[in-house]
């Protein structure tokens, strides 16, 4: 099976194709010669993902899937959430989003976070949702060199490491993404008279 996965980060791609196995074979945007960038203009989540898968099947005729994820701070209202990616301006780096919630979050003593991604799936004219959360807490500061992203300041529940600790492996069984994904895999190996939306 042939899937697309509507993004350009290459970071995630790594990532996916490290959970998906052989059975299927993953595409970019860049592999189908979508180069446009497609505006993630929701106020949800769930939004950002069907307005970016939506946008690739009708324009490319594709099955294809597209995630958007959030990190979700509670002494911060759960905010950056949808903007997560943009916390520090447009066009900025992992870098100056992470000093941007080091410095949001210098002296609060509650550092609840959670990460949560969700992944809409257009296949065969259907289209179907799955969710994954990772709970867990905001680090006083940076540690570790692997990841992207709030990696090295967001320490999973139950774990000593922060994500940026981690190998990908280790990541992937437990990440917010790695969670949907399980779900979008099981679902894609289930057999065809069982589908469901997988919520």
């Amino acid at each position: 099976m042939k899937l697309v996965f509507a993004t350009n980060n290459k970071d995630k791609v790594k990532e996916i194709k490290a959970l998906l196995g052989d059975n299927i074979e993953l595409l970019s945007l860049k592999d189908i010669g979508c180069t446009e960038d497609i505006e993630e203009t929701e106020n949800t989540l769930e939004g950002n993902a069907k307005l970016k898968v939506d946008y690739v099947t009708r324009k490319y005729g594709v099955n294809c899937f597209a995630d958007d994820t959030g990190l979700e701070v509670d002494a911060l209202d759960g905010s950056p959430g949808v903007y997560s990616a943009r916390y520090a301006g447009e066009n900025v780096t992992y870098e100056d989003n992470v000093q941007k919630m080091l410095g949001e979050m210098r002296g609060r003593t509650n550092r609840k976070a959670q990460f949560r991604t969700v992944i809409a799936l257009n296949l065969n004219k259907e289209q179907y949702l799955f969710e994954g959360i990772c709970a867990g807490e905001i680090l006083e500061s940076t540690k570790g060199s692997s990841g992207f992203g709030y990696d090295p300041i967001f320490k999973p529940k139950g774990f000593n490491e922060s994500f940026a600790e981690m190998s990908l492996a280790q990541k992937g069984k437990i990440s917010h993404r790695g969670l949907a994904m399980k779900k979008l895999i099981d679902f894609l190996y289930s057999p065809d008279d069982s589908k469901s939306p997988g919520e």
